[in-house]
């Protein structure tokens, strides 16, 4: 029986500390996250200071754990990844140097792993299929991507967003609405009680045939529709009613999930893509995985979704990417530095 290749993987680009050791790129040994929402929450949004004193603290006891629950120990690694773009620079390079450091001194290589990339590996996490050539959306915080994906390592952009991403754009709303950060399972859950239909919010597709994204326009129109046009009438949200916030909610929700489920359609058409993966953060939006998921039966497109707990950052879609890195001997050197960019 074949030796399988066990891949450590770690993650720090923002406000997640995770350890990760996956054998063969799928089958995930142990997945361990500490996760910063409660130091943030105050703020709003991630503090690139405090998110990289939090790696620091939290690096050390999230290894640990990793190799506690695969039950291996050092020996057992045949690699060390790590993401090193894009990212928060200064809480990116918490992980690169331990990555570094434990390559180093255990002799083992290194694999530098592109995070958004990553996403489309979680997909894959404990269910090994054959989806590629794919279209891959890919939709967080901070990106909203389309990708020809020919296998885990030819990506070829389509689109992007060119402002506020899918992510960022729920954690203004839920901002505006008062409800808690993250803004992503608020607004979910307050749209629970919404009325979809109730506010037309505008839906930005661009030019005809254009396959980037813009969600600064919806933030801006749920702004005025809370606060006036140009925000010079009275705030409403603190008087409001929890249905009337719910009807909000539920009307950005489904402009956004509308706006990425078409575009992620017409990409799909203009590639001839006869399957689509769906990874990031807002994929874990029941939302947009049921809407998707409608539109890819209806176009007889295979809809391959990553599992709710690998939307959010984790080590094992660093660690998955990275086995098909390894047997493509695409290795890091210790010179590796973050890059808070990324393709």
């Amino acid at each position: 029986m074949t030796k399988p290749t066990i891949i450590l993987g770690l993650e720090s680009s923002c406000d997640e500390t995770a350890a990760a050791i996956v054998a063969d790129g799928h089958n995930v040994l142990s997945n361990v996250v500490a996760s910063q929402i409660k130091l943030h929450e105050k703020y709003g949004g991630v503090v690139p200071e405090i998110a990289a004193r939090a790696h620091l603290e939290h690096l050390l006891p999230v290894l640990e754990s990793a190799f506690e629950q695969a039950n291996l120990t050092r020996d057992d690694i045949d690699a060390v990844a790590v993401a090193n773009c894009p990212g928060l620079t200064p809480a990116l390079i918490v992980a690169v140097t331990a990555a570094k450091t434990l390559a180093w001194v255990w002799q083992k290589p290194l694999i530098a792993v592109n995070h958004v990339h990553s996403h489309l590996q979680s997909v894959l996490l404990e269910k090994p299929s054959e989806c590629f050539p794919a279209l891959a959306l890919i939709v967080s915080g901070g990106h909203t991507s389309l990708y020809h994906c020919a296998n885990p390592l030819e990506l070829k952009i389509l689109g992007r967003t060119i402002d506020d991403a899918a992510g960022e754009a729920f954690d203004k709303v839920a901002m505006i609405l008062n409800l808690p950060y993250p803004g992503g399972p608020s607004i979910e859950k307050c749209a629970n009680n919404g009325n979809p239909k109730a506010i037309r919010f505008p839906r930005s597709m661009l030019d005809k045939d254009s396959l980037d994204f813009s969600f600064s326009g919806i933030k801006t129109a749920v702004l005025y529709h809370c606060r006036g046009q140009n925000m010079l009438g009275e705030d409403r949200v603190p008087a409001m009613s929890d249905q009337e916030k719910a009807d909000i909610a539920a009307s950005f929700q489904a402009a956004v999930v509308d706006v990425l489920v078409k575009k992620t359609i017409r990409a799909a058409k203009q590639v001839s893509a006869k399957s689509v993966m769906l990874g990031g953060g807002v994929a874990a939006n029941t939302a947009l995985r049921n809407a998707l998921q409608q539109r890819c039966d209806q176009e007889s497109i295979q809809l391959f979704i990553a599992q709710k707990k690998y939307c959010t950052d984790n080590a094992a879609m660093i660690a998955g990417l990275a086995y098909h890195k390894l047997k493509a001997n695409l290795l890091a050197p210790l010179s590796l530095e973050p890059q808070a960019q990324g393709a």
